[in-house]
């Protein structure tokens, strides 16, 4: 499963509002020019996810955008839903027709990677995208207690003296 250049754009742009929007609604043009994304196209996918019930959106010189709910709230699937169903699988070879009766060679290996993106943007909420990634810990070896570390032996010296 790969996601459209829409889909893509509307995940981009949820996760823009979900940072800038709290206080006040966010206007077209300031996602646009943030996102560097046409604005009519992006105008364009913002009212479908308003239509979805992702967005709210206002008109007026004080209007815009802003999430319906909380990014805790919101999981990734919703975002994508409404430009391609997160349940319709491609083909890996972009076979019209491939399962059932008719299976690609990879069918069956495909179906399982599929299954888990599908998890995974149901599992995944905007939050979870905002939240920056748990510091890795550190992968440098420490000599067990009691030992001390080795160290490389050095090469004879060709200025050393001998008598």
């Amino acid at each position: 499963m790969w996601l459209s250049s829409t889909a893509q754009h509307a995940i981009r742009a949820v996760l823009f509002l979900a940072e800038h929007s709290s206080e006040r609604p966010v206007r077209v043009d300031e996602i646009a020019a943030a996102l560097d994304c046409p604005r009519n196209y992006l105008s364009k996918t913002l009212h479908q996810l308003a239509r979805a019930g992702v967005l709210r959106s206002g008109r007026g010189p004080k209007g815009g955008f802003q999430l319906m709910g909380t990014p805790a709230e919101l999981p990734i699937a919703r975002i994508i839903a409404p430009f391609e169903p997160v349940t319709q699988r491609r083909c890996l070879f972009g076979r019209p027709e491939c399962g059932g009766r008719h299976p690609c060679a990879a069918h069956d290996q495909w179906s399982g990677v599929a299954i888990g993106v599908e998890r995974f943007f149901d599992a995944t909420t905007v939050a979870d995208l905002l939240t920056p990634p748990a510091a890795a810990p550190s992968k440098k070896k420490k000599p067990a207690p009691g030992k001390r570390p080795t160290r490389a032996k050095r090469p004879p010296s060709s200025t050393s003296r001998t008598t």
